[in-house]
C-alpha cells in the first residue's frame, strides 16, 4: 500500500499560499434557478459533539446540529434533470467564472450522459458553484465541512468509529480504488447513519470547503489554519494518525470554487426541523 503521506505531500504543495484567496470569491451565484423535484432519500443525522480534525489548539469539541443528508451522491440522471430545467448550467452555456474548462467534460453534449458511465453513477466534473446551484434548485444546500465529517465518522456498525485503526485503514484502501465514479451509487454498504459511499467513490464538495484554511467563526482573527498545510500540522490538527482525514482536508485546501475533476461531485443536505 502506498504511503498516504506521499499523496498528502502533493496536495500540500498545491495548496500552500492559496488561503488568502480561498474565501474571497465564494459569492452566491446571482442567477435565477428553476426548481427541480428531488425524490432522493435523505437520512437524519442526529446532532452531537465531535473532535474536528482541523481546529485551534485551545478548542475542545465541536457541536453539530441535527441535519438531513442525501443517502447517496447526486447522480448523472439527477443532474441531467437539473440541466434541462436550468440550461444556463449546461456544458456549452455555463459562464467560465463558475466552472473551468473540464466541466462535464465526459458528456457528449449538453444533455447526453457518456455511454461508458452509468446514469446512476455520481455526477462528476462539477464545480462548487454548480453543486451549490443544484442544491438551491432542489430546495436544499451543500453540507458543511463539520456536517460531512461528523456523518463520515460512521462505520457500518458504529456512528463513531474514529478510534478504530481498522476503520481508517479501510478508508485509505478505498481511496486507492480507481474509476469508481463510473459505477452506480451504493457501491459499498451503508454506514450506521444509512449513508452510502462517503469514501472511495468521489471527492465531495462542502458548503464551506475553503474554511479549512481560516480559523475563527468571524474569520477576522489573525490565526490561520495555513499551518496545517504548510509544515505546522502537529500544532493544529487533532489527530495526525488519521491520515484519511488529513488527505481530505489537504484536498479541500487545494481547490478553487470553479475547479472540476473526474472524481469531484457532491451530495445535498438540509436543516432538520426543530
Amino acid at each position: 500500500m502506498k504511503n498516504p503521506f506521499c499523496i498528502v505531500l502533493v496536495l500540500l504543495m498545491f495548496s500552500c499560499g492559496r488561503n488568502q484567496e480561498a474565501e474571497q470569491h465564494l459569492t452566491p451565484v446571482q442567477k435565477e434557478l428553476s426548481p427541480v423535484s428531488s425524490k432522493k432519500k435523505m437520512q437524519k443525522i442526529e446532532g452531537g459533539y465531535y473532535r474536528a480534525f482541523v481546529r485551534k489548539e485551545s478548542d475542545s469539541l465541536t457541536y453539530v446540529s441535527s441535519f438531513y443528508l442525501d443517502e447517496t451522491a447526486i447522480t448523472n440522471a439527477e443532474y441531467l434533470t437539473f440541466l434541462k430545467a436550468n440550461p444556463q448550467w449546461s456544458k456549452s452555456k455555463i459562464i467560465r467564472l463558475y466552472a473551468d474548462s473540464t466541466y462535464l467534460k465526459n458528456w457528449k453534449n449538453d444533455f447526453e450522459i457518456p455511454e461508458d458511465i452509468s446514469p446512476d453513477a455520481p455526477v462528476t466534473n462539477i464545480s462548487w458553484f454548480a453543486a451549490k446551484a443544484y442544491a438551491q434548485s432542489a430546495g436544499k444546500r451543500l453540507p458543511t465541512v463539520d456536517e460531512w465529517e461528523y456523518a463520515a465518522r460512521a462505520s457500518e456498525n458504529l456512528k463513531d468509529a474514529t478510534e478504530d485503526p481498522a476503520f481508517t485503514q479501510h478508508i485509505l484502501q478505498l481511496y486507492q480504488q480507481k474509476n469508481n465514479y463510473k459505477k452506480p451509487v451504493k457501491q459499498h454498504p451503508a454506514n450506521a447513519w444509512k449513508i452510502y459511499d462517503m469514501y472511495g467513490t468521489i471527492w465531495e464538495w462542502t458548503e464551506d470547503f475553503s474554511s479549512v484554511m481560516i480559523t475563527g467563526e468571524s474569520r477576522k482573527d489573525n490565526t490561520t489554519n495555513e499551518t496545517l498545510f504548510c509544515a505546522g500540522a502537529s500544532v493544529t490538527s487533532s489527530d495526525l494518525r488519521n491520515y484519511a482525514a488529513f488527505i481530505r482536508f489537504a484536498m479541500r485546501g487545494s481547490v478553487k470554487a470553479n475547479y472540476t475533476g473526474n472524481n469531484m461531485g457532491f451530495r445535498c443536505a438540509k436543516d432538520a426541523e426543530n
